[in-house]
């Protein structure tokens, strides 16, 4: 695991697709993105991200238990396009995060998070908006273990 570094994050421009449900949803929901992202002449200019506003370890396992977690996958893009009903184009706010970067199977990124908090609490520190993960290399292509993801925390 790494350690947790403070970080200025720029607002991107991002095409959106956000459901009610569980968070295995998003290896569905980031192809629908893609597809469409693709289809209406989108440049991607970024790695593909998930946007977790539930913002505590607990909210997140009882909603993913329940099925009403709230689900967002994004990828930033170099220009605005026209979004749908259930793909939008929006800005993704920016700000002071705390980062940390967790390597290996996503599932297994819970002692990640326990880490990020906390630091956190031993620094006074308090999340001011959804928690957001970023992949930075394609599962498809790397083993579990060697999967690596940026989850940056949004601090006041």
């Amino acid at each position: 695991m790494s350690e947790i570094t403070v970080v200025e994050v720029d607002t991107k421009l991002v095409l959106g697709m956000r459901r009610q449900g569980k968070y295995q949803e998003m290896a569905n929901m980031f192809p629908i993105l893609f597809q469409y992202a693709v289809g209406a002449g989108a440049k991607i200019a970024g790695h593909p991200m998930f946007v977790c506003h539930e913002t505590t370890i607990e909210e997140v396992k009882k909603a993913d238990e329940e099925g009403n977690a709230d689900v967002e996958v994004v990828v930033p893009i170099a220009s605005e396009i026209e979004g749908t009903d259930e793909i939008k184009c929006y800005e993704l706010p920016g700000g002071t995060m705390a980062k940390i970067i967790h390597k290996g199977p996503y599932e297994a990124c819970e002692p990640t998070y326990q880490k990020l908090y906390a630091w956190l609490e031993e620094n006074n520190k308090k999340i001011t908006g959804p928690i957001r993960e970023v992949y930075l290399n394609d599962p498809r292509e790397v083993t579990p273990e060697e999967t690596l993801t940026e989850i940056y925390a949004p601090i006041d």
